[in-house]
C-alpha cells in the first residue's frame, strides 16, 4: 500500500507532526512557568488574593500543559533512534552530550521542585514556595537553552572535527560547540516567543471571562497583565526577529532567499515582495505584490544593497520555497498582529475602556491561539528551511534516515496520528475547560502559613484555604 512513497519524505512528515505537537507544549510550559512566578512574587509582596487566586488557576493548567509536553518529548528522541539512526551515529558525538546536559540541568531541576510547587503551596514556608517555582521557572528556561544549543549547531555548525569513520566530534573547545554563530539569536528569540505565547493566552483566557463579568477581579487582573506583555513585548521580539534575519543571512543565505521569494540576484536593491505564489520549477513568484528596494533595506539596511537569488545556488541545495515562504509570512503577519493589538490595549487603558471594550475583548480572544500558530510557523521557517540538510552544508537529510522502507515508516506514522490525536486530544479539550472556568473564590489564597527556618510548617497549619478571591484586591485591577 505504502510501497511508492519515500521512506525519508515520510519520516520527516512523522517528525514534522510530533514535534509540532511537542513545541507547544514546552513553548507554554516556559511562558507560564514565569508568569507563575510572577504571580507569586506579587502576592508575597503586596499581600493581594487576586494574585494567589490567579497562582492557583493557572497552576492546575501548567500543571497538565507541562505533562503532556514531557511526554510527547519523550517520543522525539526514540524516533533518532528509529527514523534517523544515520544521523544519530554522524552526530551523536556532539549532539548526545548536549542533550544529557539538558536532562542533568534542567530537568533535574524541574522535578526536583515540580512536586513541591504543585503540591506544597499549604504544606511547606510561603519563601520555600516561591523558591522552588523559582527553580521550576529557571528550569524551562536552561532546557530551552541546552535544546536550541542542539538545534542551532545543527543550523551553524562549528566547533566540530571528523573523525575517519565520518562521525562529528568535538573539536578544542565546548564553548565553540554550544554558542555557535546563530544560537544567541535563536535562544533570544525563541524564549520571547514563548512569553508572547503564554501572554497572548492568559490574555484571551481573561477577555473571554470579561465578556461574561467585566467586574471579575481575577479577569480584568490577567487581562491588564497580559496586555501590558503585548505592548513592551512584542516590539522586543520584532527588533530580536531582525537580528536573527541578518544572522540567518549571513550564515544560510538560501534559507532568507526562500524566505524572501527571491529567486533572482538584486544587483540594485532586492524588493520586499508581500504576497504571491512562488513557482519552484519555473524559478519564479507569480502574481506577486512587492514593494522596490523595501527588501534590501530590511536585510542590509540599505536600499541600494545587492542581493543574491536563489539562482546563485546549485538547485539541490534549494529548501522547499512556497512552505518557508508562507510559513514566514504567518509568523510575520501574526507578530504585527500582535503589536496592533497591544497598541490598541494601550489606547484602550489610556481611554480607561481596557475593561469596558467588548470590540478588544473579542479580539484578544480571537488573538488567543495566535502565539501557538506563530511558533509552529516560525519552527516551520527554521526547520524546513535548513533542507536538503540536517547538519547545515554537512549532512544531507537523505544521508541522515535509517535504512527503514515506506511502508514501516508509515504503519508508525499511522500509530502516532491516532495516538496523538486521542491522547492530546483530551489533554486540550481538559486544558479548555479549565481556562473556560472562571477565575473565582475557589482558586482561593493560600493558607497564611508561618515562616520556618527549614520550610515546613506544622499539620495543622495545613488545612484548605477558605478565603475568598479578592483579599484586600476589592474591586482594583
Amino acid at each position: 500500500m505504502f510501497e511508492h512513497l519515500d521512506a525519508v519524505f515520510l519520516a520527516r512528515v512523522q517528525f514534522a507532526f510530533t514535534v509540532s505537537f511537542h513545541f507547544i507544549f514546552p513553548a507554554f510550559s516556559i511562558g507560564l512557568a514565569s508568569y507563575l512566578m510572577v504571580l507569586e512574587g506579587l502576592w508575597l509582596k503586596t499581600g493581594r488574593g487576586v494574585y494567589a487566586n490567579l497562582y492557583r488557576y493557572w497552576l492546575k493548567i501548567f500543571a497538565v500543559g507541562f505533562g503532556m509536553g514531557v511526554v510527547s518529548g519523550i517520543v522525539l528522541s526514540y524516533q533518532f533512534g528509529t527514523n534517523w539512526s544515520e544521523f544519530s551515529h554522524k552526530a551523536g558525538p556532539v549532539i548526545g552530550p548536549l542533550m544529557g546536559y539538558e536532562v542533568i540541568t534542567a530537568f533535574f531541576l524541574e522535578a526536583g521542585f515540580l512536586g513541591v510547587m504543585l503540591f506544597g503551596i499549604n504544606k511547606v514556608g510561603k519563601r520555600l514556595h516561591f523558591f522552588a517555582t523559582c527553580m521550576v521557572a529557571l528550569g524551562t528556561v536552561v532546557s530551552a537553552f541546552w535544546i536550541l544549543s542542539v538545534n542551532s549547531w545543527m543550523q551553524t555548525p562549528t566547533g566540530f572535527e571528523i573523525n575517519d569513520q565520518g562521525q562529528f566530534i568535538v573539536g578544542d573547545s565546548w564553548w565553540d560547540v554550544i554558542f555557535n554563530p546563530s544560537f544567541p539569536y535563536r535562544l533570544v528569540h525563541t524564549v520571547t516567543a514563548a512569553y508572547l505565547t503564554t501572554a497572548f493566552a492568559v490574555g484571551g483566557v481573561g477577555a473571554w471571562h470579561l465578556l461574561r463579568d467585566r467586574n471579575n477581579i481575577g479577569a480584568r487582573k490577567m487581562f491588564s497583565m497580559a496586555m501590558w506583555m503585548a505592548v513592551i513585548v512584542t516590539p522586543v521580539q520584532i527588533f530580536v526577529g531582525d537580528l536573527h534575519g541578518l544572522n540567518t543571512l549571513e550564515h544560510q543565505p538560501a534559507k532568507v532567499l526562500a524566505m524572501e521569494g527571491d529567486f533572482d540576484p538584486s544587483p540594485d536593491g532586492a524588493p520586499l515582495i508581500l504576497f504571491g505564489i512562488p513557482d519552484e520549477d519555473a524559478a519564479t513568484v507569480h502574481y506577486k505584490v512587492a514593494i522596490p528596494k523595501l527588501g534590501s533595506l530590511i536585510l542590509k539596511h540599505d536600499p541600494n544593497a545587492p542581493l543574491p537569488g536563489l539562482t546563485d545556488f546549485p538547485r539541490e541545495d534549494w529548501p522547499p520555497v512556497a512552505v518557508v515562504f508562507w510559513s514566514f509570512r504567518v509568523m510575520v503577519a501574526i507578530g504585527f498582529a500582535m503589536l496592533a493589538l497591544g497598541g490598541w490595549s494601550l489606547i484602550a487603558r489610556r481611554r480607561k475602556r481596557l475593561y469596558a471594550s467588548r470590540a478588544l475583548h473579542r479580539a484578544a480572544v480571537c488573538m488567543g491561539p495566535a502565539g501557538f500558530v506563530a511558533v509552529i510557523a516560525g519552527w516551520v521557517t527554521t526547520e524546513v528551511g535548513r533542507q536538503p540538510f540536517t547538519v547545515y552544508g554537512l549532512m544531507r537529510t537523505v544521508e541522515s534516515a535509517s535504512p527503514l522502507d515506506a511502508p514501516a515508516v508509515a504503519a508508525s506514522l499511522i500509530a502516532f496520528i491516532v495516538v496523538y490525536t486521542a491522547v492530546f486530544g483530551m489533554g486540550i479539550y481538559y486544558l479548555l475547560r479549565l481556562m473556560g472556568h472562571p477565575p473565582s473564590p475557589g482558586e482561593s489564597e493560600p493558607d497564611k502559613v508561618p515562616f520556618h527556618a527549614a520550610g515546613i510548617t506544622p499539620a495543622s497549619s495545613l488545612a484548605p484555604a477558605s478565603s475568598g478571591q479578592g483579599g484586600n484586591a476589592h474591586g482594583k485591577s
